[in-house]
């Protein structure tokens, strides 16, 4: 590992002016490049306190020995040369966009002297005009078979057109209209390339000038009566519009953009791209990467920009360019696209109406494309073992852990505090195992105090289920002995109880003799915290007062991906390719999305509880009459006995029920509608604004 002082330029050695600079490692190879509008100031923020870095910088200038720069005049210079690094490079540490496939596109080759329609894939050619992408080479095939009819050109390769031209006989699709047949001479070259342009200009969205013709064509054509060319013109102008209707019309302005879209993690980004022209989506494509440097959102913008419009030109970059971020500084960049189209385009975020719902569509699809990445690697079965191995290695454990549970606490500023425990075995996700809990020791705010108890009512009740299954057949440890209330001497933890869990909505379970569920039978290899070393070390206090010791554990912090171990000063930093880090990522975000779940849960029925629930007897019929009779539970708390009587239905014990329980009652929170934002008054008041910011959900 290098010493970034050792490679650190000289005081003033390095220019204040845009340019380009390169890491080298101790062989030569290029392993980052990146561009700075000041050298000087970029250059200076790698060669801090390593303690001050991120993470992945901090692994690239430890990697690297050298570095080097190239002064340019603009920063859209930069921007051009950076690209050209990049993709000559194929720097380790840069951000690179893997295609998830090789998309068709329709191409024309109008290079030709008879320009053919055909799909095509991989690097574009000079000369030849492209649509699409397209999802299916199968999609492409069948908008051309529906446009031959109306613009015939010609579709065949090289050889069965040199052929045809040999023998003088054209090719099926000459002989049933489908092809103008310039291989036989039928249409001369020029009345073939324009016909090729027509049909170029049709799938480049003018399609309101030709169904127009078409159809004064049709109507001419039933006036003289001449009924069999008039019937195909209506059928041609049929099959313009079924072509029409693959893509359907997403903006009503004929608008031309790309809309980009990005869904991310902490590891890895998905980017999706769809293509609009004449306000019909043209195209889609997608590309998945793996966030091998500090990247944010605008960055991932930024290369995906230069990505996709690195090699084009003219109208292959659009006049409209939708992002979810602007890149900073935005300006070079816009140039940079205008460059390369040769007018002005504009970069912008969309902020209302169809474009911006247009824009939640793509991101839909991005996040879809980031969750299917996620699935096709979680299922190999090799990457998993090689997952759990790593994993085993870096804890030092001496067997890999065939089932880890993780464990997350969530809450609203200190409200419904609650936790959740998910189960992975063989790297797999078991869901009838998952497990919530809602904190009854204590109310308040407090992750490390919630996370031991949390613990403690895990492991209690594996040492209750071990014990009665008759599995436990030597006596505990003195510091780990259970009293008759399941209850550790001398600890101070509260006695377990059987309904501290939520009641678990899976069915089929494994159960006990007696029909009881086995809720805690079997024991983790691995426990996994949501958090640093306060939640690590909660954990294993917990464990340690049970006097469990052959269970490990360890903590995720989130924000820089550092494992935890307990006792030890320093994180184990697990290599940004490695399986086991992905792993335990996917163990921690899938506890947080199920705590968090039942979290909202809970608090969505607090705000919806009334008074009115805990009265012994009083169902939702009566109940509703009641609410419907007085408009609110404050005018019923007001009520006497002999006005409750008077609601159909309620009689005189269940009124003086009533009357005693809202009189006994807190009067309750004001109700919010969660829409809006706004307090709901009990006495019929219109809504007042909820002053309040809202707090920080965790």
């Amino acid at each position: 590992m290098a010493d970034p002082s050792s490679y650190r330029p000289k005081p003033g050695q390095i220019p204040d002016s845009p340019g380009v600079y390169k890491f080298r490692d101790e062989h030569g190879r290029v392993i980052y490049v990146g561009k700075a509008k000041s050298l000087r100031q970029r250059l200076a923020n790698y060669f801090q306190d390593l303690a001050g870095l991120h993470p992945r910088t901090r692994t690239m200038v430890t990697t690297a020995a050298s570095v080097e720069w190239t002064v340019v005049s603009t920063e859209v210079e930069a921007l051009q040369l950076e690209y050209s690094w990049i993709k000559e490079f194929d720097p380790r540490f840069n951000v690179k966009y893997r295609d998830d496939k090789s998309y068709p596109y329709l191409a024309v080759t109008l290079n030709e002297e008879f320009p053919r329609a055909q799909v095509m894939r991989g690097a574009k050619k000079k000369g030849v005009r492209y649509f699409g992408p397209y999802g299916h080479a199968w999609a492409i095939r069948e908008t051309v078979d529906l446009m031959l009819r109306v613009f015939p050109v010609r579709t065949c390769s090289a050889g069965v057109f040199k052929r045809s031209a040999q023998i003088g006989r054209p090719c099926l699709l000459g002989y049933i209209g489908k092809c103008s047949a310039p291989c036989v001479g039928r249409v001369s070259a020029e009345e073939h390339r324009e016909l090729a342009e027509e049909f170029c200009d049709f799938m480049a969205g003018r399609t309101g000038a030709y169904i127009r013709r078409l159809e004064r064509l049709m109507q001419e054509a039933a006036e003289e009566m001449e009924y069999e060319r008039a019937a195909r013109l209506r059928d041609d102008i049929g099959a313009l519009r079924r072509a029409m209707e693959k893509s359907a019309v997403v903006l009503a302005d004929a608008t031309d953009a790309d809309l980009i879209a990005v869904a991310e993690d902490e590891l890895e980004a998905a980017v999706q791209i769809f293509h609009v022209r004449g306000g019909r989506v043209r195209g889609q494509r997608g590309w998945v990467t793996d966030k091998v440097e500090a990247v944010t959102t605008s960055g991932l913008v930024e290369h995906a920009l230069q990505q996709l419009y690195g090699e084009e030109q003219g109208d292959a970059v659009p006049k409209e360019v939708l992002v979810p971020a602007l890149p900073e500084p935005v300006e070079p960049v816009a140039q940079w696209l205008s460059q390369r189209r040769g007018s002005q385009v504009s970069l912008r975020i969309p902020q209302r109406g169809d474009k911006k719902d247009l824009m939640a569509t793509v991101g839909r699809n991005a996040q879809q494309s980031l969750a299917l990445h996620k699935t096709k690697r979680a299922s190999d079965l090799t990457t998993r073992s090689r997952a759990l191995e790593e994993i085993a290695e870096a804890l030092g454990l001496d067997a890999v852990p065939l089932r880890i549970e993780c464990f997350d606490i969530s809450h609203l500023q200190g409200d419904d505090v609650v936790a959740s425990m998910v189960v992975f075995e063989d790297g797999l996700a078991r869901k009838s195992e998952y497990r919530r809990f809602q904190i009854k020791t204590f109310q308040g705010q407090d992750d490390v105090r919630s996370m031991h108890e949390v613990i403690g009512r895990r492991f209690k009740r594996y040492l209750q289920e071990k014990q009665k299954s008759g599995e436990w057949t030597e006596e505990p440890a003195d510091d780990a002995r259970l009293d008759d209330n399941g209850v550790t001497p001398g600890t101070g933890t509260v006695p377990v109880r059987a309904d501290a869990l939520e009641p678990d909505p899976m069915a089929g379970r494994p159960t006990d003799e007696d029909g009881r569920p086995k809720r805690f039978a079997y024991p983790p290899q691995l426990v996994v915290v949501d958090g640093g070393a306060p939640q690590v070390a909660a954990a294993r206090r917990a464990l340690d007062e049970l006097g469990i010791d052959d269970v490990a554990v360890c903590g995720l912090a989130k924000r820089l991906e550092e494992v935890w171990l307990p006792e030890d000063d320093d994180p184990v930093v697990l290599p940004r390719s490695s399986e086991g880090l992905y792993l335990l990522q996917r163990v921690r975000d899938e506890a947080h999305r199920f705590a968090i779940t039942y979290q909202r849960s809970k608090r969505s029925k607090r705000l919806k509880s009334s008074p009115l629930d805990a009265v012994a007897g009083l169902g939702d019929t009566r109940r509703q009459a009641l609410l419907k009779h007085f408009g609110s539970v404050k005018k019923l708390r007001a009520a006497t006995i002999d006005e409750i009587c008077a609601v159909p239905g309620v009689g005189r014990k269940t009124a003086e029920t009533v009357a005693a329980a809202l009189a006994g009652a807190a009067p309750t929170a004001p109700a919010v509608n969660t829409a809006t934002g706004e307090i709901i008054e009990d006495d019929g008041a219109p809504p007042v604004a909820l002053s309040a910011e809202r707090g920080q959900e965790r």
